[in-house]
């Protein structure tokens, strides 16, 4: 059951998020050591904490071809039938995210211009050891093909047999992965950062992961880029009483069952309503089998909010900034059009958020933590670099060359003026 919070007479509200994403300084100290000695120390190094962190042996850190082909041999049919319906979607919404170059005539035969081209090499992690996420491997990999990125390489930590999970392996196989590395944890991110003898250096690293991932990878950006630091995932429910009861319980449940500091919340204008979703969760969660992880989250982090108007619910939910938002309301585009900060919206009763991580083709790597209000889902953007290009005629700089020279006096750069006035009727 939820905490129901009255808001309907408030006319301020603020939010600080019930989970705490920040690494602790004992997180941070264990992951400094491991990046060091792997940078040190290399494949020796990735073997080692294999073994101490996974209690697995590494004799090959590198997935071989043979072991991805065995995995999509023996796939099942109707799994991998979903999963190439999912990566069309998911390839074909990111194709319209592709960025084209253009031209600027300035005059007189000069130009600017704008070019892009893809990162070289990137690095995508993706959670294992207990579950598999081939999710990951899609959201991750097709939008980075979609750009051009001509290396892709993949690392995930292996399960008590010492692979990795077959049902990632189907999934890279199926995008065309071929560089796969059974590793996970803070020296996995540490060999995509700095590179060892087997895994090689990449330009950006992508993907979720536990705490000490996280971690990881804030402490190596800017030796590499990352996606983001992401915290515990979030859904927010914005409804009237034009919702069905069953289907939020059920969607607030599906966010909880995340992890423990997975975070739930509904906002919605009708007691009512509140009262018969906490009824509905309680029904449903006796026969979940992550009845533990639930509760917990459900107890910790969710809430609810009741609201006096959808327009106090807009502010409520802006002000939240949740990574996923489902409005299910009578007036949803007009809500839609109000909404400032939100990762993914899923619009109406039968637009749950387990549509958008699996299946609809819009990214499910989103920004948490009120990042939504300066980030936005991973896309074909993140993996590209756009650089500008300046083509002046000598008539074109010798007409502009005092008036950049006095700009660039005033900020007492005498050498940048006189590269400008050098030029002026020099032949």
């Amino acid at each position: 059951m939820l905490k129901i919070i009255d808001l309907r007479n408030k006319k301020s509200f603020s939010f600080r998020s019930f989970a705490e994403s920040k690494s602790t300084d004992k997180v941070e100290r264990t992951v400094a050591t491991v990046l060091q000695t792997v940078q040190r120390k290399g494949d020796a190094a990735l073997r080692f904490y294999t073994k101490k962190f996974d209690r697995i042996e590494l004799t090959d850190i590198r997935v071989s071809s043979k072991e991805i082909n065995a995995a999509l041999k023996y796939a099942d049919e109707k799994f991998l039938a979903v999963l190439k319906k999912s990566a069309a979607n998911i390839r074909r919404f990111h194709q319209q995210q592709v960025r084209k170059p253009f031209v600027m005539r300035v005059g007189g035969g000069s130009e600017l211009r704008q070019i892009i081209r893809p990162m070289e090499r990137v690095g995508v992690y993706v959670p294992g050891g207990k579950a598999a996420y081939p999710s990951t491997v899609l959201m991750n990999v097709i939008p980075a093909q979609v750009a051009g990125v001509k290396e892709i390489h993949l690392v995930s930590p292996p399960g008590a047999n010492g692979t990795v999970h077959p049902d990632v392996l189907i999934a890279a196989a199926v995008l065309g992965v071929k560089n796969i590395y059974r590793i996970g944890g803070a020296h996995a991110i540490a060999a995509l950062a700095y590179g060892t003898e087997t895994v090689p250096a990449v330009d950006k690293i992508v993907g979720p992961g536990n705490i000490f991932v996280a971690t990881a990878k804030k402490m190596v950006y800017g030796v590499v880029g990352i996606d983001s630091f992401a915290g515990p995932s979030e859904v927010v429910i914005l409804a009237d009483n034009s919702a069905h009861p069953t289907f939020i319980a059920s969607d607030l449940l599906a966010q909880a069952e995340h992890d423990e500091r997975a975070v739930p919340i509904l906002v919605t204008t009708s007691r009512s309503l509140a009262e018969k979703v906490n009824a509905e969760i309680n029904r449903l969660l006796d026969a979940q089998p992550r009845k533990h992880i639930l509760a917990t989250s459900l107890h910790a982090e969710g809430r609810i909010y009741v609201v006096a108007s959808l327009q106090q619910g807009i502010m409520v939910t802006n002000e939240i900034a949740p990574e996923h938002l489902e409005i299910i309301t009578t007036k949803n585009e007009t809500v839609l059009q109000q909404i400032n900060h939100a990762g993914s919206i899923f619009l109406g009763n039968y637009s749950p958020v387990a549509i958008g991580d699996y299946f609809a083709g819009p990214n499910h790597v989103l920004p948490t933590g009120r990042t939504a209000r300066f980030s936005s889902p991973l896309s074909v953007d993140d993996f590209i670099k756009k650089s500008s290009v300046i083509y002046y005629t000598q008539k074109k700089m010798e007409e502009v060359a005092d008036e950049v020279a006095m700009f660039a006096e005033r900020e007492q750069l005498a050498a940048h003026a006189l590269s400008l006035r050098l030029r002026k009727g020099a032949h």
